[in-house]
């Protein structure tokens, strides 16, 4: 069983959002990062046109397996480290669903409407035996948990 501190995820590529698994809910996210070296990153999620979180989030590691140390801040701190970054903000349409086996599905439709955007699914596990024994429906195409072209830091990277 992972810590508090460790994140277990799988991503994929999809051409577009599950029509056949039931809807839990959606919000729209704006992220930033502050560091790539360890990865530390913003979000704010939007739901219904108003601002309904804020997280400040650090990462280490690479692939299936990651550290991850993430806590709600508040707006004013929010707004305050985004004025530190000079960069658009990633957008993403965030959605999660349920899947069959008791995981959930969180999708996401990255820059919308611009010539980079790209869809993606990701499922976090409680073990790495439980990732390894996932069976990914048709739907989900490649996998891209290695891949660094699709990682969200170098994403921005590569994109601001």
């Amino acid at each position: 069983m992972p810590s508090n501190f460790t994140e277990i995820e799988r991503k994929f590529l999809i051409d577009s959002f599950p029509s056949n698994l039931p809807f839990k809910r959606s919000y729209q996210v704006y992220q930033a990062y502050l560091s790539l070296e360890p990865e530390v990153r913003i979000r704010r999620y939007v739901k219904d046109g108003l601002d309904a979180a804020y997280l400040l989030t650090i990462k280490s590691g690479d692939g299936l397996v990651r550290r991850e140390v993430e806590f709600e801040i508040s707006r004013e701190q929010f707004y305050a480290l985004a004025e530190m970054i000079s960069a658009p903000f990633i957008s993403k349409d965030f959605r999660v669903y349920q899947l069959p086996n008791g995981l959930e599905l969180e999708c996401s439709l990255v820059d919308g409407g611009t010539r980079s955007e790209f869809m993606y699914a990701e499922v976090e596990f409680p073990s790495e035996d439980a990732a390894a024994q996932f069976a990914p429906p048709p739907f989900l195409k490649q996998e891209i948990t290695e891949s660094p072209t699709y990682r969200m830091k170098n994403y921005w990277q590569s994109t601001r």
